[in-house]
């Protein structure tokens, strides 16, 4: 018999980690010192002898299995404390005893049949300190023919198991594939026999004890490296006890020369960082355990791949997220694309938060580069007011005044993207379902109540980078938005609960993607994301399963729409009469032009039409309360739908008649709030409810609301132009911009505005440039922009801006500065908002022409030359000028270089000069005087003569227009009737 040793007296805690036999057990420390796997010890029950369960190629002992069973399922996973009665050495064993509670469980196990005692040859110490008791439970067992000691015939026989090849070490004989085509995606119970590394079990599959080796799908658990050969579980895990133990259940493992190894192992190899930990977590929940199989695939070499479930209470939980959640496993693309696409999006998710983390093998992890960030606190609730497209709305925030320029906020549903609208400036038509998607968002989200959760921005760029260029990329912001209310056609979707337990209500982005309108974008690691980005992935595979919308093979059906907006008035006047069959027809607001004017869709005639109101005018564009009109009228109709009824067609094919939302008058809404005036010249026989539009504007007439602020009653106020006066007046100007040889603007000397505007100019603190989506000047607004001459900033009007929202901070803006004359065109980077207290104050600049003579323009013969002799003798601003007011031309509106207001027709002389300017030009031949006529008055006949003289003496010396002799004909100066453009302000 070999030599033992005493074992020490201290009692210990532990847990039992595995149960390799009917008469032992693997006991892990229950607490730890050191960093690591707890120690272990692979205890003997004393003076007991189990059945052996088969080695390579051999077979059972009768009731070998069943003896393990009986101990695994008493023990395993179970806190007990035990004492070391003695040790062998020589073959690296240690015997003792094990208390489950208050239970013997070597006295339970004899007791049940499941092991024999040990009595004979037995060297002074190396028993039992309970063998008496031990023995009369055996003789009890035997008696009642328990467990082994069965008296039932063929019982020994039926007890060994039938074990498959793969069972007894040859595993060649498996057919992976056979095995995984009977058995794919159905669970399979199993017990954990031994764990390779953290992702690798081998499993009996039961009941016909398979043995495999099983990889976790998904997944892939750091390397364990190259040990040492060994024969079983127990071995490797062998511990000895170490004599100054103490009873709080830490204990050390064995030296290496207590150690048993084979003589003629390979060099052993160092795990992976965290393998050692990887390895533990999974045997801490699957060694000895019943678990669950299901088999996901086979790669192509045979391997099984599979998911593993073990129990944890009363639900089994998942080996491969638990890995990967504690940052002891990372995500394997290639196996996880064998499972069903939840388990594989769950796993995606726990990798990116165990990266967030640094969870474990993630401790140096370092994020890749990402063009978004988050955007915190952020959250609002409003009415959404226009849909711009399937992905992108904007909504009226609550908490800002309608009329404030930050009350709108463009927000684009996060994580999802649906099909383009395309860019007409580009020629580009919306992609399929692009149209779909838009008016499912509009007929669900128009006019509704909205909470709005803000959750990521991103830098746009046109390169693949994900780390764009400063100053070279737009900014969008992205969030989530759920509708507070449901509705009718509103799907049973997942409705998220908030932090505090409250339902949000519906999520729009999901609604979207679940009817097959978007797609589901996937992030790169550590970019930014919807909160809700499982239930979107989910509403996107039911749309898939379903072929719904853009996941179906059918391509939409094709609208035709005749847009009468950009036709001629005579091609819009064809179509006045299909608007007549029907009183009243019905339309969807597309557009808000201005607050009386739109643009509207007409679903039964299939045309867009340019509509305004009949007899109701609001401020012009750079009037005061211009922007409040557009403000009220996009929250009340903005792509709405709407009824209206038409009385007849402009000159410019713009469509008059009334408008109704929801019953109610729209005339009727902008005259209460003061915000437009009923114009009653032409009478209001015609117009659809006239009376309720005379008391809507006496009632804000009588509380001096907006427009009638300064009302008096019986008193007119006059927003237009100054009424002409008709007594001649002389300013004191300086020339600020001249557009050609006849036409200039001044700026008046001592205008108490000019000084003011100045001041209030160099009071603003300019900000940084505007973020891309929150700014968005439009045609007629009054900005700040950046001269480029000298790097100024100076009040500017938008004549011209690209179509659509703002794409990039070098999109180009042309912009008329009001206050000088100058016109230009800039990029957006170079605007900023104004406020609406400097902003609503006239222009400076007023529009002059000369008197009496005709210039030639920039095309024609001496053009350039009288321009630029008119620059160098005005444009100095040092210079002043006596301009005699002679007329005022009251025709012009606003047209590209003339800004508004009425010309003024001048005579322009120097305040240090006796000669005009006009007859300069004449007498140097770059002008001539114009025609006397008949009716002609006597001051300017008078004029005329006196300008006459220098005109003889230019023709005398063939100067400029005369170099060639008399230009004059007979048909001269008559003058068609000017061509006014059509449909366009």
């Amino acid at each position: 018999m070999a030599t033992s040793t005493a074992g020490a007296t201290g009692w210990y805690r532990g847990r039992v980690k595995a149960v390799p036999s009917g008469d032992s057990l693997v006991i892990m420390a229950v607490t730890s010192n050191k960093p690591g796997p707890p120690p272990e010890k692979t205890i003997t029950l004393s003076s007991l002898i189990a059945p052996r369960l088969a080695r390579r190629g051999g077979v059972d002992e009768p009731f070998a299995w069943l003896s393990r069973e009986y101990l695994r399922n008493l023990c395993i996973g179970k806190e007990v404390t035990f004492k070391v009665d003695y040790a062998v050495p020589s073959i690296g064993r240690e015997f003792g005893s094990v208390f489950l509670g208050d239970k013997n469980v070597a006295l339970l196990v004899v007791a049940e049949g499941w092991a024999k005692v040990r009595e004979q040859g037995q060297q002074k110490g190396e028993a039992s300190p309970f063998l008496a008791d031990l023995l009369r439970l055996e003789e009890q067992a035997k008696q009642e023919g328990l467990g082994r000691w069965s008296k039932a015939p063929g019982a020994s026989e039926a007890s060994i198991r039938n074990l498959p090849p793969s069972a007894i070490g040859d595993p060649s004989n498996l057919d992976a594939m056979d095995l995984l085509a009977k058995n794919k995606g159905r669970p399979m119970q199993g017990i954990v026999e031994q764990v390779r590394d953290g992702s690798t079990v081998r499993v009996y599959l039961l009941p016909d004890f398979q043995f495999v080796q099983v990889f976790v799908a998904g997944i892939q658990a750091p390397s364990m490296g190259r040990r040492a050969a060994v024969e079983t579980v127990a071995e490797t895990e062998t511990i000895s006890n170490e004599t100054n133990g103490d009873a709080s259940g830490a204990f050390a493992p064995l030296t290496s020369a207590q150690r048993l190894t084979a003589s003629t192992a390979p060099p052993e190899v160092a795990p992976d960082p965290f393998g050692m930990e990887a390895k533990h977590f999974t045997e801490l929940r699957t060694l000895n355990r019943d678990v669950r199989i299901v088999l996901e695939g086979v790669d192509k070499f045979s391997n099984l791949i599979g998911s593993v479930y073990y129990p944890d209470g009363e639900s089994p939980k998942d080996l491969a997220l638990e890995l990967v959640e504690n940052g002891l496993a990372k995500f394997v693309e290639w196996s996880a694309n064998m499972m069903e696409e939840d388990a594989k999006r769950q796993l995606k998710t726990a990798e990116l938060q165990a990266k967030k983390s640094r969870l474990r093998m993630w401790t140096n992890y370092v994020p890749p580069a990402t063009n978004s960030k988050a955007i915190h606190d952020q959250n609002f609730t409003g009415k959404v007011v226009e849909v711009v497209s399937g992905d992108c709305v904007i909504v009226a925030d609550d908490s800002v005044p309608y009329g404030s320029p930050l009350a709108e906020r463009r927000v684009n549903l996060s994580s999802i993207r649906c099909p383009k609208m395309g860019n007409p400036r580009r020629d580009e038509k919306p992609a399929p379902y692009a149209r779909d998607a838009k008016e499912f968002l509009r007929t669900r989200l128009i006019g509704r109540q909205v909470n709005v959760r803000m959750e990521y921005s991103r830098k746009m760029t046109d390169g693949p980078t994900a780390a764009p260029v400063p100053g070279d990329a737009r900014v969008m912001d992205f969030g989530s938005i759920f509708l507070l209310s449901h509705s009718k056609g509103d799907e049973a979707l997942t409705v998220p609960l908030t932090a505090a337990g409250q339902q949000p209500g519906i999520n729009v982005a999901e609604l979207v993607v679940s009817r097959g309108f978007g797609t589901v974008i996937r992030h790169r690691d550590f970019e930014e994301r919807s909160n809700f980005y499982d239930a979107l992935l989910a509403a996107e595979s039911r749309a898939i399963a379903g072929k719904k919308g853009i996941h179906s093979a059918k391509d939409p059906p094709v609208s035709h729409i005749t847009d009468l907006t950009t036709a001629s008035s005579k091609k819009a006047r064809e179509f006045l009469p299909h608007m007549h069959k029907n009183r009243r027809i019905s339309a969807v607001v597309e557009y808000v032009l201005s607050g009386h004017r739109f643009k509207l869709l007409i679903p039964k005639e299939t045309c867009s039409i340019a509509f305004s109101f009949s007899g109701i005018r609001c401020p012009g564009r750079d009037e005061p309360y211009s922007e409040e009109a557009i403000a009220l009228m996009r929250r009340k109709i903005m792509q709405r739908d709407v009824e209206i009824e038409v009385e007849t067609v402009d000159r410019t094919g713009t469509f008059l008649g009334s408008l109704w939302e929801s019953r109610t008058n729209m005339g009727v809404t902008l005259l209460e709030a003061g915000l437009a005036k009923f114009q009653t010249s032409f009478g209001t026989d015609r117009i659809p409810e006239a009376h309720l539009l005379e008391q809507a504007e006496q009632s804000a007439k009588s509380q001096k609301l907006k427009i009638w602020e300064k009302y008096v009653e019986g008193e007119e106020v006059n927003n237009g132009p100054a009424v002409e006066s008709k007594q001649k007046e002389v300013l004191k100007v300086v020339v600020t911009e001249v557009l050609d040889g006849g036409r200039f603007y001044v700026q008046t000397v001592g205008d108490q505005k000019i000084a003011s505007i100045q001041q209030q100019l160099a009071s603003l603190s300019l900000q940084e440039a505007p973020v891309i989506g929150a700014f968005n000047p439009k045609r007629g607004d009054i900005v700040l922009a950046q001269f480029s001459a000298d790097n100024s900033w100076n009040r500017a009007m938008i004549v011209n801006a690209p179509r659509g929202a703002v794409e990039s901070p070098k999109d180009k803006f042309e912009v008329f500065y009001i206050d000088y004359g100058n016109q230009e065109e800039v990029p957006y980077s170079h605007l900023r908002p104004l406020d609406p207290s400097v902003s609503a104050a006239s222009g400076l600049a007023q529009l002059c022409s000369l008197a009496y003579i005709k210039v030639p323009s920039l095309e024609e013969d001496c053009g350039p030359e009288a321009a630029q002799y008119f620059s160098e003798n005005t444009l100095n601003s040092s210079k002043e000028f006596r301009a005699k007011v002679e007329e005022r031309d009251t025709s012009a509106g606003r047209v590209k270089g003339q800004g508004t207001g009425p010309v003024l027709i001048v005579t322009l002389v120097a305040v240090d000069s006796e000669i005009s300017l006009n007859a300069s030009l004449v007498q140097e031949g770059l002008a001539r005087i114009e025609k006397k006529k008949k009716w002609d008055s006597m001051e300017r006949k008078v004029a005329l003569d006196n300008l006459e003289k220098f005109q003889d003496e230019a023709r005398s010396d063939r100067r400029g227009l005369w170099v060639h002799g008399d230009i004059e004909s007979d048909d001269e100066d008559v003058v068609l009737p000017a061509k006014k453009a059509g449909g366009r302000r």
